[in-house]
């Protein structure tokens, strides 16, 4: 899969693409997905995503002077970039969200993006799709636009409709809702898989070993992650061949208890650490870590021996929830 910054894509050829944020990449993006990479496979095209860094309500928050008014992230850009390999799709392009893209008039979005920029053929969006300043473009401009384009070649567009499990519409929020509430099997169904979180593994201070619990540091690069708490994990990326997925117990928030907190990390215990990988061998891999359910909320513990004793408790009881499972 090709990622590129701006949306001049290299070469003469056009893509089909959509539109959108995709955050957490959920059953209902999955759905829209499908259908145009069938689209693209049936026209000849490379099938494209335009999506956005940061997010255009996190810019429009923090131009209010209310960081706190921007949603919850559900996944970070790398989350999103691997989900949308998995749904097939060939090429995305990742656009800043800044005041000059905010402001840019809806036909200027179509003429220079769509068409000067993407050299777009087959243009797929949601039914609730605004674009442009002030959200002033439409389905119906687009469409349009499409349609009597003359200077240039023209593009079909197609709209998709929500999508529902069970009579309730999929979208980001019900997945934040859920993850909110500490509900992983919920999340789980709004995803069509279990909810994750991959990265690095950095150094951190190695408090961990001090306690007797080695942890595998992840970071989350945004300040307001959808899910936080003491979670029962499975990790990926640490075991050879087939990486048979190891269990854990992790913890994701600011760590209440230590001088550091304010930065969202996510600190992976290993219930069974490879021996092949000695003390250091975890630094580096990219992991992909499962969160299948929720203990409780992060706590702050009353000096280091209390915390000690609260990550034993939840190392076993996420022993026992696994020997239940």
């Amino acid at each position: 899969m090709k990622i590129q910054r701006g949306w001049h894509r290299p070469g003469t050829g056009g893509c089909a693409i959509t539109i959108g944020n995709f955050d957490g990449v959920h059953r209902g993006h999955q759905a829209m997905l499908a259908l145009l990479t069938s689209e693209a496979r049936h026209r000849g095209l490379p099938s494209c995503v335009m999506t956005f860094e940061p997010h255009p309500r996190d810019h429009f928050a923090r131009k209010a002077g209310r960081p706190d008014a921007a949603p919850a992230r559900i996944g970070t850009l790398r989350d999103k970039l691997c989900e949308l390999q998995r749904c097939g799709v060939d090429e995305v392009v990742v656009l800043p969200f800044n005041d000059a893209f905010a402001a840019m008039p809806p036909q200027a979005f179509i003429e220079d993006v769509l068409q000067g920029g993407l050299r777009a053929k087959y243009v797929l969006v949601g039914d609730d799709f605004n674009f442009g300043a002030k959200r002033a473009g439409n389905y119906a401009m687009l469409d349009a636009a499409g349609q009597s384009s003359q200077e240039r070649a023209g593009f079909d567009v197609a709209r998709m409709l929500s999508y529902e499990v069970h009579g309730s519409r999929v979208s980001s929020s019900a997945v934040r809702d859920a993850l909110a509430r500490g509900d992983m099997a919920q999340a789980g169904a709004l995803l069509g898989r279990p909810y994750s979180i991959s990265g690095h593994v950095l150094h951190g201070r190695k408090l961990g070993r001090e306690l007797g619990f080695r942890t595998l540091n992840v970071r989350f690069a945004h300040a307001k992650p959808a899910a936080s708490g003491i979670f029962v994990v499975q990790v990926h990326g640490l075991g050879a061949a087939g990486d048979l997925p190891l269990p854990g117990v992790a913890s994701l928030g600011v760590r209440p208890t230590v001088e550091d907190a304010g930065r969202v990390l996510l600190e992976v215990h290993c219930l069974q650490w490879p021996v092949a990988l000695g003390e250091n061998g975890g630094y580096g891999r990219v992991l992909r870590v499962e969160l299948l359910h929720k203990l409780h909320d992060e706590l702050k513990y009353d000096g280091l021996q209390a915390l000690q004793e609260g990550i034993a408790r939840d190392t076993e009881d996420a022993r026992r929830w696994f020997a239940a499972n």
